[in-house]
């Protein structure tokens, strides 16, 4: 099997788990599955870190802004092992989606 045909059947499988249906735009995606992850202010954003020190720090972390895309009715995609969430991280223009491992969700 090629490679690219590898890549997009791993991708059909991705969105497939969380309930994603591509639009209008799509988007790249990144694999955030190495930290943990929390929604704060009310999905409007997301914080993340690789410790529970780092996560509780006065700006050890990172954060994106959730981007509410106009063409889907929601931003927040979450399946059994891992959700995905359309984040903006302020930076050039970028929108992406980071994929975060649920087992390392803090609520």
């Amino acid at each position: 099997m090629n490679i690219s045909k590898k890549f997009f059947d791993a991708q059909t499988e991705l969105f497939e788990h969380v309930g994603f249906k591509p639009d209008w735009v799509e988007y790249a995606i990144d694999d955030a599955t190495d930290y943990l992850w929390k929604i704060i202010d009310t999905d409007e954003s997301v914080r993340f870190a690789l410790t529970m020190e780092k996560m509780d720090s006065d700006g050890d972390y990172y954060q994106d802004a959730i981007y509410h895309q106009r063409f889907y009715k929601k931003w927040i995609f979450e399946g059994k092992d891992v959700t995905m969430v359309f984040c903006n991280p302020g930076v050039d223009g970028i929108n992406w989606f980071r994929i975060f491992d649920n087992t390392k969700r803090i609520k």
